[in-house]
């Protein structure tokens, strides 16, 4: 895991995903990447404020774009740290018949779902987060800010 406590923080955001209280640590993660998923239980419950941003790294982690646009649709239903979550726990099961059971699991309207998911705003959004972290030297993934 990258610690980049000295490069240059990107400002968090209205948008940005935010739970818990107490110290803010921002994490630049890739929904696809197994290192990830294994440091995210350690992440998750280590206390304070956890933003997560998104880096899908498709060259190593090809459905990690489709993972991260289906995060972002959640979250536009109040369920994104779910999503994650689920994702983190259960990475066998990440093809799209497995998101819309996650999906339809977490109460989501699954109409809407997907059609957030493929959205141009959802994907503007990831790049977004992406070229932040890009622009913050993230180079590798989970990598953590923390303030």
């Amino acid at each position: 895991m990258a610690d980049l406590g000295s490069a240059p923080i990107p400002p968090l955001g209205d948008d940005d995903h935010v739970r818990g209280e107490g110290r803010l640590t921002i994490v630049y993660g890739d929904l696809g990447c197994p290192y990830c998923a294994a440091e995210w239980g350690r992440i998750r419950d280590g206390g304070g404020r956890i933003a997560f941003r998104h880096f899908p790294i498709a060259s190593k982690h090809p459905r990690a774009p489709a993972l991260h646009a289906a995060a972002e649709a959640a979250g536009a239903q109040g369920a994104f740290f779910e999503f994650v979550d689920s994702l983190y726990a259960d990475r066998a099961r990440v093809d799209d018949p497995h998101l819309w059971e996650r999906a339809e699991r977490l109460g989501l309207e699954l109409e809407r779902f997907q059609r957030e998911r493929r959205s141009d705003a959802v994907a503007a959004r990831v790049r977004r987060d992406f070229e932040s972290g890009i622009r913050a030297g993230v180079t590798s993934t989970p990598a953590v800010f923390t303030l």
